[in-house]
């Protein structure tokens, strides 16, 4: 495996990196590049790349008034995942809402990626409710780190 390199959303090419990668994910909810710029004045915005090959993003959100939680989101582009890149960028996530502080971890993920809901499954998370988006028709997964 390629080592992974995982840098913050700071300019022009690491919002639309950080989108590309989102808006293949989550295909229901796209965001633009305001939404996303708009995004990182709260959250830890995040893209890894296997050397210069952009394989994932992360969102990290602190603590606040709709949750204690922290809440962590690792996202890995479908011919990305099995190798690795998921846990090394999911345990950077983890690290980083440790530092947010916070009474728990949390994350979403759409109900359509049974990779993403496997593999939080898989590292301990139970799933608390589904909800969707306005004007959505595939739910979204809320999960707890138990």
């Amino acid at each position: 495996m390629t080592e992974l390199r995982i840098v913050p959303v700071t300019d022009d090419a690491t919002v639309l990196d950080w989108q590309r990668v989102h808006n293949e994910i989550i295909p229901t909810a796209p965001l633009s590049v305001d939404d996303i710029r708009e995004r990182a004045t709260r959250n830890v915005l995040e893209v890894a790349y296997a050397g210069d090959v952009l394989v994932g993003c992360s969102t990290v959100r602190p603590p606040s008034e709709e949750t204690e939680a922290v809440t962590v989101i690792a996202r890995i582009l479908p011919e990305h995942r099995r190798k690795g890149y998921g846990e090394t960028l999911y345990q950077h996530c983890l690290a980083k809402g440790q530092e947010l502080g916070g009474k728990g971890v949390e994350t979403h993920i759409l109900a359509t990626n049974e990779d993403g809901v496997r593999f939080a499954k898989a590292h301990g998370f139970t799933e608390v409710e589904s909800y969707l988006l306005p004007g959505d028709t595939v739910p979204f997964i809320e999960l707890h780190l138990a």
